[in-house]
């Protein structure tokens, strides 16, 4: 159990660090992106959190100083030379994609709708690569002559010079966090299904797989059609629904509601009364440039002229979605100028608020 639970933590630093880009692959969907880095879900930059016991720990390991914690106590790593210490009460850094809590990993990136058996086949692969990794070095120190808690420093002190930078514990929300992860650390920020899911043809990842005898570089293969096509699917749906909203319901919302202002505003202006005519020109001006945004995402949907899946992928991602979004711009602006009671969907008050 000892050699478990020292051997696994470096295994997840290691795994996480190498094939962070996998993991964000197997956790990759249409929904999935929507939620990655907002709402106390995690960000799409693959990090581990130790907590500050733990990953004060591993930095001695790194640095060679194997200091003397403040505390004794309940947790067993195994290792004569680091006093055991009480489980680290800390916050649990719900912003972590991977995170050590109190006993145990969580890989809280996961998407709601998706079954785990995906990102248990990638994590349990990478972390027997990784524990694979860890014994041949222990064998290697050990034929050296040293003993077990020496080679086992050792290991450890190597595994963090080169995938210690995969270690925070801070804000993964904040804009400095993003930076330094890219820039200073080396990681990736991967913020899309069609950034992610090339991760499965990387030769790194074949040769993972591979040589632990799990998946057949054909069966890798299929599973990236699969999920590219799940995608597409997905983006190509959303946006029908997009345009079939926007035209069906909240366009004609909208001329309804400027039918009734200016007939309002003629009958006043008969009697002598003038209206400011901002309100109506500002839902004219809404509505056309909002099915300006519908028209080019109808003739974008029409494109399936493609060299490759990613090429696609792309597509979904750079054009559809974007249109999506310029589209759901001006419905919003529209939303907060309607009649209430004329509008066809639930406002956002409403949904918050029942009435």
């Amino acid at each position: 159990r000892q050699m478990c639970i020292r051997d696994s933590c470096g295994a997840v630093i290691r795994g996480v660090h190498l094939y962070g880009p996998l993991l964000r692959a197997v956790i990759a969907s249409a929904a999935n992106d929507h939620r990655l880095g907002a709402n106390e879900a995690p960000p799409a930059i693959l990090s581990v959190y130790l907590g500050d016991q733990l990953e004060s720990v591993f930095e001695d390991i790194k640095a060679g100083k194997l200091l003397e914690k403040a505390e004794g106590g309940m947790m067993d790593l195994g290792l004569t030379q680091i006093l055991t210490f009480d489980r680290d009460p800390g916050d649990r850094n719900r912003t972590s994609p991977f995170a050590f809590t109190g006993n145990r990993f969580e890989f809280r990136a996961v998407g709601s709708s998706q079954s785990v058996s995906g990102p248990l086949v990638v994590m349990n692969t990478m972390l027997a690569d990784s524990l694979n990794w860890i014994a041949e070095k222990l064998e290697v120190a050990l034929s050296d002559g040293k003993d077990q808690t020496a080679a086992v420093i050792l290991v450890l002190k190597e595994l963090m010079e080169l995938h210690g930078n995969v270690i925070f514990g801070g804000d993964g929300y904040s804009s400095e966090w993003h930076v330094a992860a890219v820039e200073e650390r080396g990681l990736k920020n991967i913020p899309t299904t069609a950034d992610a899911l090339p991760a499965y043809k990387e030769d790194a990842v074949i040769n993972l797989f591979e040589s632990t005898g799990v998946l057949s570089p054909k069966e890798l293969a299929s599973r990236f059609e699969v999920y590219a096509e799940q995608y597409i699917l997905a983006i190509e749906v959303e946006a029908k629904l997009v345009i079939d909203i926007a035209t069906t319901k909240i366009y004609p919302t909208a001329i309804t509601y400027l039918s009734n202002l200016t007939s309002t505003s003629s009958s006043l202006s008969n009697m002598g009364i003038n209206l400011d005519s901002s309100g109506i020109e500002s839902v004219a001006s809404e509505a056309n440039a909002m099915m300006a945004a519908v028209k080019q995402l109808s003739s974008a949907l029409e494109q399936h002229e493609f060299g490759s899946e990613e090429e696609h992928m792309k597509h979904c991602s750079e054009v559809l979605c974007t249109l999506m979004l310029e589209v759901r711009g001006h419905a919003d602006t529209l939303e907060g100028l309607v009649d209430d009671e004329l509008w066809p969907l639930p406002k956002y008050q409403e949904m918050m608020f029942i009435k």
